[in-house]
């Protein structure tokens, strides 16, 4: 994909109500760009632009109207150390108007620890000057300038959001008051060691979107006519809505004063009824309706700081911590005093300063209000703050900077429901775990290293066990580049270990809204070699090696037996399940820690897999996706998700399978023998479309496929609705009686096609420009040539045949017996062009790619399903929308990634330290948008059992299948060896989908087999060599016991090198 901007832009006016802030020379550095970068993404100018190439997956999180208010943002982070960066480098790759980064400090030691852009050669100089042009980068949408002045009052006024982080309890105070009296919305974040706070006060604000779903509909099966009127929706799927919902209604037959009525709130009654008022006044119910929220916007108020720090109002981020807020709380103000006194933080580990801080707390809690005021202080857990508050950790800030980042997401945009008020939150679990375990002071002094803020929490020793650590990462996307980032701050292989990282995919110009280790530049070029190569720059003592290649059997002499045992563990990045359960298999055979997690939009999660402790990824899954009915797809559709899908099948069915049959016909000399094969009326069907492809429809110059696209158009969407309804007709009744076409049955109209109407001609330029491409034809975008082509067209005329049989339902359609025509088999094959006469024919599948706007792909898509909905009077969707359905996207946004990502590294850190006890893990999931939090310690292995074992899927059988003679098992040997050692009797035995033994096999056969080694049985079964790659094979038993009764037992794993 080329780096120019090749998407849409969608343009959008309105001014800005405050101006970027203008800084004197002496305090400030900007990027202020003259001109349009050579990448082609511009700088926000006066009219906003939003750059759907770049922001896709972002404007599906937030939607268009959120990214506008963001566009007309101006934002101060103040305090640019490693929690601040992380702040500005999130909301930066949002697409504020401006981001002005605020500090007066100098880059020290301990900031290296998390601070990704400050350098060992920056020490001593201003953080925000030193990070402007390495954040102006990431989105050169943004204008990014460095302030290093004070925050007076004044300034303050030009922006919308301000962010204080690493200040004073007194200028928190002071700006929050201001902020508080003047509408600017305030976010105050910090971390101190394994803590972190963050407040919000967004004054008045108008909340628009609370959760970010996409608005429920229903249809509807009956209204009551009553005082309370109750709505029963058809029983097909919960409604799914809520108590406080608003909904509003349409098609409704009977009830039409119902139809565009205002917004009603409602209020359920259960999964299928709700009630929404008084409904005694509106004419009789008939039939039909649809039922749809409406978000209706929501005002919201904040307390000021001042107000709030006295009443606080907390949202948990860990249930089994409910006490902590309260106490963390009292123990931040008391940190604030400690600073006053001395001038600086407690010392790591020292014990007179955490006395001296639990002093303080008491202080501070006994000059709290009732409602603030603690019965009793927990002086264990504040001594911990003071042991640790100058620590400074990548993947605390990573967390508590992607939610701060969300907040003010939320602030400029009313979208998400905000924090109210203070979020605290630890990670005490990742200290060592034996019961009262204090590191000494002089294991975390500072060392003047780039750990230094991580050895205050942590002491050197484990610096040295991260530096030892070989780690494969596997996905350089989002999560990978976040990984990669906190890997290189942390000191992952900073030593003799080694991170290797594989993706095979290049970098597409979406992935630069998030992927943030990649530039405009970088556009084209591998994920993995760039994203090693930009970490390198961030920790150039980290040793990283970037491969290519995708994970999967196919690379198993890659990543043998010999890399993966020399692993520590294994950190997925995927965007699929399948790669998931593969890498969590490999990580289960191999006995290695995985370290799983995934976003989707504002949602996230993580899951910690360890060796003989928990159960696997693989062990639990997720339900399978609701799939659409064949007939709802062809003949009854009643959403937009289901004209999509079709055309999404009509694009495969006719610009990738025909092309692809045809190729295999004339190159593959046993097609045609496969092919006749094939179970029920599939033979004759793919004969039927080789047949179209080669012989019937072949065009020979452009008005061929404009003529192609033509015909194909009248027939889709007039000729098959025509007689849709020659069979049944809008009037006809069921056995029943009850209307055919109600429910989710909608009555279809036939279209007439004009060349004046702009969505016929999208759909005839699209299809006949692909179909064009399949036969190597050269298209034209001339729209005037094209209609002048079209009044051309001879268009046959179709009448209804009676007798044309229509299945109802999907039942029906599978209890029809396919009977195969043979006499029209023969017919197609005397018909077919010899693959001699053929030979000059080339044709060429297209793979359907929805990110290049140039390729008519979604041009297709979209007028196919508009033309669809059209006909079942089914609102239509935008190409947006319509890309998000039809190509499966995934919304994404940084915030989340950046959150997940931190937590994964807190579980690596248990990990490197050996963490045995189950409760000192933490499965997480996460909603920002709600804002919702939940961790839970992992599920433990399931315990299984035979005669007396017990054994989980981490145990295994070791079988050595070279005898000390040298000579290797043979399957005689191999089943004596079973009923010998662990009594019992093996049934049948496999090695993948190869049966090897089984105690029905014919006399014959296991004769044979008997007397063979295990490894030639294997080749002769599966008819694979095995590789030299290949040290053990892994074997599936059933077995029966002594008593002849089933048991169920581990795999074995079978040496043979």
């Amino acid at each position: 994909m080329s780096s120019s901007p090749l998407s849409k832009k969608r343009r959008l006016s309105g001014s800005d109500t405050k101006t970027v802030p203008h800084c004197s020379t002496s305090y400030s550095v900007g990027s202020q760009l003259t001109h349009t970068p050579e990448n082609g993404m511009a700088n926000n100018g006066n009219e906003a632009e939003i750059d759907e190439g770049l922001y896709s997956r972002q404007l599906y999180v937030l939607g268009h109207d959120a990214m506008k208010r963001m566009q007309n943002s101006n934002v101060l982070v103040s305090g640019l150390r490693g929690l601040g960066v992380e702040i500005a480098k999130n909301v930066i790759l949002g697409g504020m108007k401006s981001v002005t980064v605020h500090d007066q400090g100098a880059a020290e030691w301990r900031d290296l620890s998390s601070q990704f852009y400050l350098r060992e050669e920056d020490l001593g100089q201003n953080r925000a000057e030193v990070s402007q042009s390495r954040l102006a980068e990431l989105n050169s949408y943004v204008t990014v300038a460095a302030y290093t002045g004070p925050l007076t009052d004044d300034y303050l006024m030009n922006f919308q959001v301000v962010v204080l982080t690493n200040s004073s309890l007194e200028e928190q105070l002071r700006i929050g008051d201001l902020c508080h009296s003047k509408g600017i919305k305030l976010v105050i974040a910090d971390t101190r060691g394994l803590f972190g706070q963050l407040f919000c006060d967004f004054g008045d604000m108008v909340l628009y979107d609370t959760n970010g779903e996409q608005p429920l509909s229903a249809m509807i099966s009956m209204i009551t006519r009553d005082s309370v009127g109750v709505v029963t929706c058809l029983d097909e799927a919960r409604h799914g809505f809520e108590s406080g919902d608003h909904v509003t209604f349409s098609e409704v037959q009977g009830m039409t004063e119902l139809n565009g009525c205002k917004p009603k709130e409602i209020k359920v009654l259960g999964p299928y009824t709700f009630s929404i008022g008084d409904t005694s006044a509106f004419s009789p119910y008939v039939r039909g309706g649809i039922v749809s929220q409406v978000k209706v916007p929501k005002e919201m108020s904040f307390k000021s700081l001042s107000d709030s720090v006295s009443a606080p109002e907390f949202v948990l981020t860990d249930f089994a911590k409910f006490e902590r807020p309260g106490q963390l709380h009292v123990g931040f103000q008391a940190l604030h005093a400690f600073q006053k006194k001395h001038s600086r933080l407690p010392k790591p580990w020292n014990q007179a300063d955490a006395d001296m801080l639990v002093s303080l707390a008491n202080t501070v809690n006994e000059a709290q209000a009732d409602g603030a005021k603690l019965e009793q202080l927990d002086e264990g857990l504040l001594k911990k703050l003071s042991y640790l508050s100058a620590g400074d950790l990548a993947p605390v800030n990573a967390f508590i900077g992607g939610l701060a980042a969300q907040e003010i997401i939320k602030a400029c945009t009313g979208k998400f429901m905000p924090i109210m008020q203070w979020l605290y939150f630890d990670a005490l679990e990742c200290l060592p775990e034996a019961e009262g375990a204090m590191l000494t002071e002089e294991e975390c002094t500072p060392r003047s290293c780039r750990y230094d803020g991580q050895i205050a929490v942590f002491g050197t020793r484990l610096q040295d066990q991260l530096a030892k650590q070989r780690y494969f990462l596997v996905g350089a996307g989002a999560i990978g580049c976040e990984l990669l980032k906190n890997f290189a701050m942390i000191g992952l292989a900073g030593g003799e270990g080694e991170v290797i990282v594989t993706d095979m995919d290049t970098i597409e110009k979406s992935n630069l809204n998030r992927q943030f280790l990649f530039r405009p530049w970088d556009v084209t070029r591998m994920k993995s070699e760039t994203a090693a190569a930009a970490v390198r720059q961030m920790n150039p003592s980290i040793r990283i090696t970037g491969h290519q290649n995708r994970v999967g059997p196919d690379t198993e002499k890659v990543y043998d037996d010999e890399f993966l045992e020399g692993l520590h563990g294994v950190a997925n990045a995927l965007d699929n399940v399948d790669a998931r359960m593969y890498m969590d298999r490999r990580c289960v055979y191999y006995r290695k820690p995985l370290l799983e997690s995934g976003t989707l939009g504002t949602k996230g999660n993580v899951q910690v897999v360890i060796p003989f402790l928990t159960e696997s990824y693989s062990s639990s899954q997720d339900p399978p996706e609701k799939s659409i009915p064949i007939c709802t797809l062809k003949n009854f559709p009643n959403a937009i998700e289901h004209t999509l899908q079709w055309a999404r099948d009509e694009f495969e069915g006719l610009f990738k399978q025909p092309a692809e049959n045809a190729m295999q016909y004339l190159t593959d000399p046993k097609f045609l023998e496969r092919t006749l094969k094939l179970p029920g009326a599939q033979p004759l069907e793919v004969l039927e479309a080789v047949h179209r492809s080669l012989v019937v429809e072949r065009p020979h110059s452009w008005a061929d496929c404009v003529a192609w696209a033509r015909n194909h158009w009248q027939c889709q969407y007039s000729n098959n609705i025509r007689q849709l309804l020659h069979n049944f007709p809008p009037d006809q009744l069921t056995s029943s009686g009850a209307p055919f076409w109600s429910g989710p049955k909608r009555c279809p109209h036939a279209l007439e096609f004009s060349t004046s109407t702009d969505l016929h001609m999208d759909y005839i330029l699209a299809a006949a420009s692909l179909f064009a491409q399949t036969y190597g034809i050269t298209p034209s975008s001339d729209r005037a040539a094209l209609a002048r082509l079209l009044n051309e067209v001879a268009v046959p005329v179709f009448t209804p045949r009676s007798g044309v049989k229509i299945h109802v339902s999907d039942q029906e359609l599978q209890s029809a017996n396919a009977s195969v025509d043979d006499s029209r088999l023969e017919e197609l094959k005397a018909q077919l062009p010899s693959t001699e006469a053929a030979a000059q024919i080339r044709l060429c599948p297209i793979d359907f790619e929805k990110d290049d706007d140039a390729n008519f792909h979604m041009d297709f898509i979209v007028a196919a399903s508009n033309l669809r909905a059209e006909n079942y009077d089914i609102p239509p969707a935008d190409r947006h929308k319509s890309k998000l359905i039809a190509g499966k996207i995934i919304p994404a946004i940084a915030t989340t990634t950046a959150a997940v990502v931190g937590l994964v590294c807190l579980e690596l850190l248990k990990l490197v330290q050996g963490h045995r006890r189950l409760e000192s893990y933490k499965n997480g999931f996460m909603n920002l948008a709600l804002p919702f939090f939940a961790f839970s310690e992992p599920i433990a292995a399931p315990k299984h059992k035979y005669y007396e074992m017990d054994w989980t899927l981490w145990d295994r059988f070791e079988v050595k299948g070279i005898q000390p003679s040298g000579e290797e098992m043979t399957l005689r040997q191999f089943l004596d060896y079973f009923k010998n050692e662990h009594k019992l009797e093996i049934t049948m035995l496999s090695q993948g989908v190869s049966m090897l033994y089984s105690f029905f096999m014919p006399a014959a056969k296991l004769k044979e087999r008997l007397e063979m080694p295990m490894t030639e049985i294997v080749t002769k079964v599966s008819k694979k060599k095995l590789g030299k790659y290949i040290g053990a094979l892994v074997f599936e038993l059933c077995c029966n016991d002594d008593t002849d009764e089933d048991v169920e037992v581990p795999y074995v794993r079978y040496t043979i090198r």
